[in-house]
């Protein structure tokens, strides 16, 4: 036996991945579709996603590149059944096949319809949905603005059914694409440009809407985008998408929705004519009012004018001077006695006034007024020694404490030119300046020549 064949042909790793993968490719289609369940979903910083495909028994794992993925119209999700197409390769950093998927859609259900239920649940559980952010529409638009295609029935549509209605609105197109790429962005871009500019615009509504079309031709009005674009707008937005069946998140977002490009008329403006007969009813309903008021103001006139005040007007003047003279002598006989009371109150103050003797009480007060004065000035003049003597106390402390006392005594003191006293010899220098002060304010200038210790 030889030495070969005692011993089996040893392989790289690397060797062995590449007979995995050539067996892969010579036994798998170069594409197939999976189905299974989403794990594991994982959005790279690189735009790339990565996730596992599951069923009861095994674990695939799926690679999506960013390219791929921006074609994908739903969220991909964990716990999602997908089908995934593309081809099987093998990993070699880590020894392990994986899908290299290049398309996916949910299973059971279109991609569209599923990505429409996601972005209506994701929208509705931030709010925009709700009826309190809704802007009302105004009454009487007079500038209307219509956000659209230029070439497709439905501007054409919407003006008739508004002219028709309401012809003294003014219609200004912003010219769109309603559909294909690029369409939302286009249609987000007009919205939040006329609320920009529509200081100078003055719209009072906006319409956004295009004609019927099947769900991908409609989908550019179930775009984040234009969902935001709409909920932001401060112009009150109605939406006209499609046919009465049609559903886009645009309709559930605006303000109005209208289910047709015409029926966005009768939404955005009154009818004329409606309005014009509601006014003729209020106009003779007003002159029915009138001319009730009016009657009823003859009645009230013809009731004053017959009565007496208008037939002798004096009269009233008349009854009230009789009743004014009626009155008099009762009047001046309450006063009397008002007087008569007032006058017995003050007499009897007068005599308590005078059992009291003012005079007396005066006089007391007097006396114990000059005693406390004289009290007084005896404890300021006691004070005032005593502050006297304390005063001349600490003079004479001050005196004996005055450094220029010792002088009458025959000493002397020295300082620098500078002010500075001289206590010892290490103070100054040769040469320096030094003043002597003697008794009486009297100074001696002189120059240091030597210093002795």
């Amino acid at each position: 036996m030889s030495m070969t064949e005692n011993y089996p042909t040893v392989y790289s790793v690397s060797q062995v991945t590449s007979l995995v993968r050539s067996a892969l490719d010579e036994r798998l289609p170069s594409r197939l579709s999976v189905r299974g369940q989403i794990t594991n979903w994982t959005a790279a910083a690189s735009g790339h996603a990565y996730f596992g495909l599951k069923d009861q028994n095994a674990l695939l794992g799926c690679v999506m590149w960013k390219s791929r993925l921006a074609a994908v119209r739903f969220r991909p999700e964990n716990g999602l059944e997908v089908i995934a197409t593309g081809a099987v390769d093998v990993y070699p950093p880590h020894g392990k096949y994986q899908l290299i998927a290049d398309q996916l859609e949910p299973a059971g259900v279109g991609e569209l319809h599923l990505a429409f239920e996601q972005m209506v649940k994701r929208l509705q559980q931030q709010g925009l949905f709700r009826s309190e952010h809704k802007k009302p529409l105004p009454a009487y638009p007079g500038r209307i603005g219509i956000i659209t295609s230029e070439s497709g029935a439905a501007v054409h549509d919407i003006a008739k059914s508004i002219h028709d209605r309401w012809p003294p609105a003014k219609l200004f197109l912003y010219p769109v694409p309603v559909q294909g790429a690029g369409a939302a962005e286009a249609i987000a871009k007009a919205v939040n440009d006329v609320n920009r500019r529509n200081a100078r615009l003055r719209l009072e509504l906006v319409i956004v809407g295009r004609g019927g079309g099947s769900l991908e031709d409609l989908w550019a009005f179930n775009e984040e985008v234009v969902a935001r674009a709409i909920f932001d707008s401060n112009i009150p937005v109605i939406s006209a998408v499609g046919h009465e069946v049609d559903t886009t998140i645009a309709d559930l977002v605006a303000d109005a929705r209208a289910s047709t490009p015409t029926r966005a008329g009768v939404a955005a403006v009154p009818d004329a004519a409606e309005v014009l007969a509601g006014l003729k009813h209020n106009e003779s309903a007003l002159r029915s009012r009138l001319v009730w008021i009016l009657d009823r103001c003859r009645e009230h006139l013809k009731t004053v004018r017959a009565s007496g005040v208008f037939r002798d007007p004096m009269l009233t003047v008349r009854i009230r001077e009789q009743r004014l003279d009626e009155l008099a002598p009762t009047l001046a006989n309450c006063l009397r006695q008002l007087l008569s009371r007032a006058a017995a109150a003050l007499q009897g103050c007068s005599e308590k006034v005078l059992r009291i003797e003012p005079h007396r009480l005066v006089g007391a007060r007097k006396v114990q007024l000059g005693d406390l004065v004289g009290r007084f000035r005896a404890s300021v003049e006691k004070r005032l020694d005593a502050a006297r003597l304390a005063l001349s106390a600490s003079e004479n402390r001050l005196a004996a404490l005055d450094p220029r006392a010792v002088l009458k005594r025959g000493y002397s003191m020295t300082t620098t030119k500078t002010g500075l006293l001289v206590t010892s010899p290490d103070d100054v220098s040769a040469g320096d300046g030094i003043v002597t002060e003697l008794a009486g304010r009297n100074f001696i200038e002189s120059t240091v020549v030597k210093k002795y210790r």
